[in-house]
């Protein structure tokens, strides 16, 4: 007779085969949804970061002067990450940047196009300010907007998919360690304030374009196992009212997804 009790949920979340990261990523972010933060203040932050974001947004386009923060934004964040977000999830967002990246330029190489490689690889908490944030966003729209045609590549170019080592400041003295989900419902507020309403919705956006790339990922490679990853987002429709903090850890986790099996792929080219 089977234990009723069972493992840990955890066990046969890093321990699941159909899982597409590898082991050490997976173990990442269980630990970092395993923190009381994410148990006990996320499902607190989550509704009122999107009712604050929301009201923020109406004041500001019912304000007749559009202004933007960009600098205090940056600075806002680095400095909020340093005190108040664990290292590890530090090293995850900034693992982010790397990896969308990643994705965009073996898009790049592998297409007719004449669109410059992406740069953006940040590899510490610093590489996060001049305005990333925006730039990581922007990127999506300038490789998509200056694509030709896609088509099946019989010898796809896996290079450029390494990952350098990221430092997040881990023996910086933190007031508080914050998991990633909650650091970004606390984080969306000034993104909201210090951007305009379009730049804003532009960033939002971005990730409605999660499918697209999946889908353009899936022809160069001729393997349709991205598509799974799809949940139908529609890019022709701008939704005015997303739950961006979830939108972005789903966004974040199909990026991780799509990176490992393009890995996969390389290793078994």
């Amino acid at each position: 007779m089977s234990d009723l009790a069972g493992p840990p949920i955890w066990d046969a979340v890093t321990g699941d085969p159909s899982l597409v990261l590898d082991r050490e990523t997976a173990r990442k972010i269980a630990d970092d949804q395993r923190r009381w933060t994410r148990t006990w203040l996320y499902p607190v932050a989550r509704p009122v970061s999107r009712v604050l974001a929301l009201v923020i947004l109406v004041l500001k386009r019912i304000t007749p002067v559009r202004w933007t923060a960009h600098r205090l934004m940056d600075r806002l964040c680095i400095w909020f990450l340093r005190r108040f977000v664990s290292p590890l999830a530090v090293e995850l967002l900034i693992r982010h940047f790397v990896i969308e990246t990643n994705l965009l330029n073996f898009i790049v190489r592998n297409t007719d196009t004449a669109i410059e490689p992406v740069a953006l690889r940040p590899t510490d908490l610093a590489g996060l300010g001049d305005a990333a944030v925006i730039e990581h966003d922007v990127n999506v729209y300038v490789v998509l907007a200056g694509l030709g045609p896609v088509a099946r590549r019989a010898d796809p170019d896996f290079t450029g998919l390494d990952i350098p080592e990221l430092d997040a400041e881990p023996e910086r003295v933190r007031l508080m360690r914050l998991d990633i989900q909650t650091a970004l419902c606390l984080m969306n507020l000034p993104f909201a304030a210090c951007l305009t309403p379009e730049e804003y919705r532009r960033a939002v956006h971005s990730m409605r374009f999660d499918d697209s790339i999946l889908a353009i990922l899936a022809e160069i490679t001729g393997d349709p196992t991205f598509l799974r990853w799809c949940n139908g987002d529609l890019s022709v429709r701008v939704d005015s009212n997303a739950d961006v903090p979830h939108a972005v850890y789903r966004h974040a986790v199909i990026c991780e997804y799509a990176h490992e099996h393009l890995r996969r792929l390389a290793a078994r080219a």
